[in-house]
């Protein structure tokens, strides 16, 4: 029994002393789950499933991408903030569920800065506002007159996700009112506005893009101040007369607060990795995602930055959700 114990005892010590880069080289030891917090269809999974691969070849495991959405992320956000923070469940929402969830949301299930912690920046998109090919308008200044004169609808992937919030900063800006129609995702707000059951809306542009080129959709203005190097003939909102505009959303890869310092460096370190693979940039670039990385330090300073210029913005057009 003596014999056991000392036995015991050396291996815990052996563990101790260990240098931090010998603990994380077992990790991971089986299948780590990614919990994607939206639809499928979005930039989220595009940039995900683009990662993982890169990621499973690199730790020799593999990397299950799962679509848990609803109530603009907090569904996903609030499972992977109580999981164990071994390291075998992340998570991939947009900024906004740091950066909105916390003002619009009057209940969270989770503390964002509490429960959760950003393990880098994976890429930035913009929204595009599309309409309907029988919309009778050229620009966004004629679809701000028509929606003066006309009930006008727009549609996003659900109430407080960057559409939403993009189209409401515009209308917002402009004194113009168009009517909501929230989907579950952006692939079936695109598909609905393509079949005519909504007019417009802001939609990600990764997302409608491929159907603004094939002309099932018309490209009106981009919510960044640069143009879409893919489409470079839509112009920016600012442009197109809403001086001031810019919205951009970001991909942020999150993980439960409580996650190792060792493993949080391996992930982080794997992932910035495959972000800056020529080919990834390049395949990220074709559907109008620039690819980020940096730091979990990094991606915390940003969020809180960009947390900071929303909350004005919601507070002012009054956005609350249950």
């Amino acid at each position: 029994m003596r014999g056991l114990r000392y036995l015991l005892f050396g291996a815990l010590c052996a563990f101790a002393a260990a240098p931090p880069g010998a603990i994380a080289q077992a990790w991971p030891a089986k299948p780590v789950r990614i919990l994607i917090t939206f639809p499928p269809g979005g930039p989220s999974e595009i940039l995900t499933r683009l990662v993982n691969e890169k990621l499973q070849a690199a730790l020799g495991q593999p990397f299950v991408v799962e679509n848990r959405a609803g109530a603009g992320g907090n569904v996903g956000a609030d499972a992977v903030a109580k999981s164990p923070p071994d390291g075998y469940l992340f998570g991939v929402t947009t900024d906004t569920l740091f950066t909105v969830n916390p003002h619009v949301y009057t209940r969270m299930p989770f503390d964002v800065w509490k429960d959760i912690v950003p393990v880098t920046l994976l890429g930035s998109f913009s929204q595009t506002m599309v309409c309907n090919p029988s919309v009778p308008v050229k620009s966004l200044r004629d679809l701000l007159d028509l929606a003066k004169r006309e009930r006008i609808t727009y549609a996003s992937g659900g109430p407080g996700v960057p559409g939403h919030l993009a189209a409401e900063l515009l209308l917002s800006m402009t004194s113009t009112n168009m009517v909501h129609v929230p989907y579950k995702g952006p692939a079936a707000a695109t598909a609905d506005v393509m079949g005519g059951q909504v007019n417009c809306g802001f939609l990600a542009t990764p997302t409608v893009m491929p159907q603004i080129k094939s002309g099932k959709l018309k490209g009106i203005a981009v919510s960044t101040t640069t143009r879409s190097p893919l489409a470079p003939g839509i112009p920016t909102a600012a442009e197109a007369g809403v001086a001031g505009f810019d919205a951009p959303f970001y991909l942020v890869l999150f993980a439960p607060k409580e996650i190792s310092a060792q493993v949080m460096g391996a992930m982080n370190r794997e992932v910035v990795k495959a972000l800056s693979a020529p080919e990834i940039k390049q395949r990220a670039a074709s559907l109008d995602i620039v690819t980020l990385g940096g730091s979990p330090e990094e991606a915390s300073k940003t969020l809180h930055a960009i947390a900071d210029k929303w909350a004005p913005v919601v507070k002012r057009i009054g956005l609350k959700l249950d």
